[in-house]
């Protein structure tokens, strides 16, 4: 090993082939899809089409719909410690008014980059949804 630090222009190269590999592994909108060679265009093999000019809302994508899944998460741990009584009325409205905020900064951040909160809802194939449905 050279120790040598890589260029920050390398880096940015790396990130974006990190992240075309990991968004290969994603569902895509039908006009992204592209027959695989030698099958007929309704089988069931699908691969994306990943575009250097969305990698950075394909990013945003992934890391919202991770920390939604954390919110949903924290919210029905909130909502099972209230119902056993783990709380005093105080931490309880703390806690609510916490996820409400976390939930309407994710709005915005949706909103900002043009995704809406069932954007961020991958479909798992027959596993099914990632995030629970809307209530």
């Amino acid at each position: 090993m050279t120790g040598e630090v890589p260029r920050p222009a390398d880096r940015f190269d790396d990130v974006a082939e990190a992240a075309g590999r990991a968004f290969r592994l994603l569902p895509a909108a039908p006009q992204d899809l592209q027959p695989p060679r030698g099958t007929a265009a309704g089988s069931g093999t699908h691969r994306v089409t990943t575009n250097p000019d969305t990698v950075e809302r394909d990013l945003i994508k992934l890391v919202l719909t991770l920390v939604e899944l954390l919110r949903q998460l924290m919210e029905r741990q909130a909502l099972h410690r209230v119902d056993v009584g783990d709380l005093t009325e105080e931490q309880e409205e703390r806690l609510g008014a916490t996820l409400m905020i976390l939930h309407e900064r994710m709005v915005e951040l949706c909103a900002r980059y043009d995704l809406s909160m069932q954007d961020l809802n991958l479909d798992l194939g027959p596993l099914g949804t990632l995030l629970p449905p809307s209530e």
